[in-house]
């Protein structure tokens, strides 16, 4: 029964593929217009409604979350964000107490008071605020409170603070600006890397089909797809919190596997016009085959992408939503919007040839290929070529056993930015543990003169923990049921020492404290260090989890798919290893870092700590797409000949072409991210990069072949009992193109 089914549900979606395809190629004008009005109305709706970003990293029920929210209870006087403006003086102009100093630094204050959204501004020169003074009288800050959230600050105002700050530099005086609000000023111009990225996969796509129009094809369905992938996450901010960087993550996602997708479908469609195909039929023979490969692996990545909500964490929610959204939409125009637009291209698809390239593009993988050649050379010495391929692997993965997760800020940022000049300016005058403080927020409801004693004896007891620089002066708000403790750490923000701290305070400091005293008094550990490190404890409790569940789901579609155990069993830790090396080469650049200066990474610091979670959901929906596109093949080949090696071989040889083609996309794609700015953003690309070639070159050209020849007809085996209970999936199914007559096909080259 299971069989049948399965072979009912593998037969529908090719049918409709194949008729909405044709019905796509007939309705071209119609199915373009379509998408055009789409898109400029989700853009337009988008642009109207404007951009609400919220980097929400909020963990309900954790030690962090807890102070905020008292604080937030009872003491929501500032609603809004600050910035930092930093004053260094050098000694020859009397430092930050001289002359020079005061008048110059007064000006800019007064300036900026006069700012919209601007509520006050705090002088480290009026009384009370001292302490905004370094001790060497060489330093000096004052606080920017606006009346809104970073993301509603308006970024003119951003960038009218940032220039007034480089202009009020003067001999002797250097001014700096810092703080959330101006993030978005600092940015660099929007589309630089996806434009990067576009032009390496047009030069790639150029040399693969040996023509501009077969070119330009992927390139506008991936353009339609993303333009409103990102348009929607744009109207989705308004409902949940879109992280800032959602919008590049979805265009870095988006523009590969849209492009790669299409890439699958026109290569289907050239080869079947040259196999005799009339433009309509070839068009449905691609939808039944690449298309159903492209509707597979789409869904997958989607699905993959959509399980990380499961984790419950605000941040994630919005990153996987924004992902999912691009991918969706790019996956709908490869099977419509596409159809379409080969509608028109028809057989004049390979017109505006590029010399050489074309008859290159031409040639057939068959048994002369070097794909074939190569499949031979590791089937003869299986074993020295698996044991290499996988000694490459395991040696990259090694630094992951190091992975530090947690978040990056303004000092990981590149030196030509005024905020990490001015995180540097705070660190040196005030410390490593300034840009940290740690909050004890102290709930002390009706305990009178023990609430004082409470905090008396923890400023004590704080003063002689190690690990904590100084104690500023005791906040009471809310008529004295609340106190505020900021404790400024020995150590920088994303040290360890600082997470180890954290900590020590939470699991000791805090409960000697407190048990003496009454059991209504309680004291949370707050704090955006605090904060982060709470976020990814929880990411990595969690993770496990969520890479056992990938896991498992793919080594059942592939069994089904396959209808073998070792094949879903030996793809699994393939890709267990693929992935790992791409961890430990993050490792190694953005935490240890090596080879620094050549990916750009300002400063070293902990990987991200949602990074490695999407980079497997990504990345199991990647590699399911070759791992399938390669091993049907080679099934087909093994199902009609029987014999393994020769199957082997020739699965190799027909799809090499195409998964290098693909997969030079993807990594042109994602290593033009890794030149962003934005460090998560680098951090992404590089990881994407990285296994992507990893997984079509060691992992498809070395250990696939060689692997799969150990094993030989052992690859195939499945238990009799179990193939009766699997259903029968077919991803991509061999199409003969439903016939039309010609008057069917003259109205439709007509239309």
């Amino acid at each position: 029964m299971w069989s049948w089914v399965g072979h009912a549900l593998g037969y529908l979606p090719e049918m409709s593929l194949v008729r909405l395809a044709q019905w796509s190629f007939r309705r071209r004008r119609l199915v373009l217009g379509a998408w055009i009005v789409a898109m400029v109305g989700v853009v337009g709706l988008s642009g109207a409604g404007g951009t609400e970003a919220v980097d929400n990293f909020e963990l309900p029920g954790s030690d962090s979350q807890d102070a905020y929210d008292l604080l937030g209870e009872r003491f929501s006087v500032n609603a809004g964000d600050s910035a930092r403006i930093v004053l260094r003086a050098e000694r020859e102009v009397g430092g930050i107490d001289g002359t020079a100093a005061r008048s110059a630094f007064a000006a800019v204050l007064a300036e900026v008071a006069a700012f919209e959204h601007v509520l006050s501004v705090d002088s480290p020169y009026e009384s009370g605020f001292e302490l905004q003074r370094s001790d060497d009288g060489l330093t000096a800050y004052a606080t920017v409170q606006f009346d809104a959230r970073s993301a509603q600050v308006p970024v003119d105002v951003a960038v009218d603070l940032i220039d007034l700050v480089e202009r009020a530099d003067e001999p002797g005086l250097r001014f700096e600006a810092g703080g959330s609000p101006l993030n978005e000023a600092e940015k660099e111009p929007p589309g630089t890397a996806e434009i990067i990225g576009l032009l390496a996969a047009v030069v790639i796509l150029i040399v693969a089909f040996g023509s501009l129009l077969a070119m330009v094809l992927p390139i506008v369905t991936a353009l339609f797809g993303i333009a409103i992938g990102i348009a929607l996450i744009g109207l989705l901010g308004h409902l949940l919190d879109m992280p800032s960087f959602a919008p590049q993550v979805a265009a870095m996602i988006g523009i590969g596997v849209g492009i790669d997708y299409a890439l699958l479908v026109v290569t289907r469609f050239r080869d079947a016009l040259q196999r005799g195909h009339t433009p309509e039929d070839a068009t449905a023979v691609a939808m039944g085959t690449a298309g159903r490969s492209v509707v597979f692996a789409g869904s997958v990545v989607v699905v993959s992408l959509l399980g990380m909500l499961l984790m419950d964490f605000a941040v994630v929610r919005g990153i996987a939503i924004s992902a999912a959204a691009a991918v969706l939409v790019t996956m709908l125009a490869s099977i419509t919007l596409l159809p379409a637009l080969l509608g028109m291209a028809g057989s004049r698809i390979d017109r505006f040839q590029v010399p050489l390239l074309h008859r290159r593009s031409r040639a057939a993988d068959g048994r002369a290929s070097l794909s074939y050649r190569w499949s031979r050379v590791v089937q003869q010495r299986p074993w020295p070529a698996a044991v290499l391929g996988a000694g490459v692997l395991v040696l990259l993965a090694i630094p992951l056993f190091d992975m530090r997760l947690g978040t990056a800020d303004e000092g990981n940022g590149p030196t030509s930015r005024t905020s990490r000049r001015a995180y540097d300016l705070l660190a040196e005058g005030f410390g490593p543990g300034f840009n940290g403080p740690l909050l004890l927020v102290a709930d002390l409801p009706k305990v009178g003169f023990e609430g004082a004693a409470v905090i008396d004896e923890l400023r004590a007891t704080l003063f002689d923990t190690p690990g904590v620089a100084e104690v500023l002066n005791t906040v009471v708000i809310g008529g004295g049921d609340t106190a505020i403790v900021t404790v400024i750490p020995t150590t920088a923000p994303q040290d360890a020492a600082t997470d180890a701290l954290v900590d020590d305070l939470r699991h000791r400091v805090v409960p000697s404290v407190l048990a003496g005293h009454s059991p209504g008094i309680d004291v949370s550990v707050g704090g955006v260090n605090a904060s982060f490190k709470d976020f990814s404890d929880k990411i990595s409790d969690r993770l496990p989890l969520f890479v056992g569940a990938v896991i498992v789901l793919s080594f059942l579609v592939l069994m089904a798919v396959f209808r073998s155990l070792l094949v879903p069993l030996k793809a699994a830790i393939m890709n267990l290893l693929s992935i790992g090396s791409a961890y430990g080469v993050i490792v190694a650049v953005f935490q240890w870092g090596w080879l620094s200066e050549v990916f750009g990474v300002a400063k070293e610091g902990p990987i991200e700590s949602w990074v490695p979670m999407m980079m497997f959901a990504l990345l199991f929906g990647l590699s399911m797409d070759y791992e399938v596109f390669l091993l049907s093949r080679i099934r087909e080949e093994y199902v009609s000949t029987g014999d393994n090696t020769g199957a082997v071989a020739d699965g190799l040889a027909a799809t090499a072409r195409v998964i290098t083609t693909a997969a030079a996309i993807m990594i042109a794609v994602f290593a033009s991210f890794a030149l962003n700015e934005i460090r998560v953003l680098s951090l992404l690309g590089v990881g994407m990069a990285t296994a992507v070639f990893v997984d079509a070159t060691i992992v498809r050209m070395v250990l696939v072949p060689a692997t799969m020849e150990l094993l030989g007809d052992a690859n195939w085996w499945l238990p009799r009992w179990l193939a009766r209970l699997l259903p029968e999936v077919r991803v991509e199914a061999r199409v003969d193109a439903t016939t039309t007559s010609p008057e069917e096909s003259r109205a439709a080259a007509a239309m």
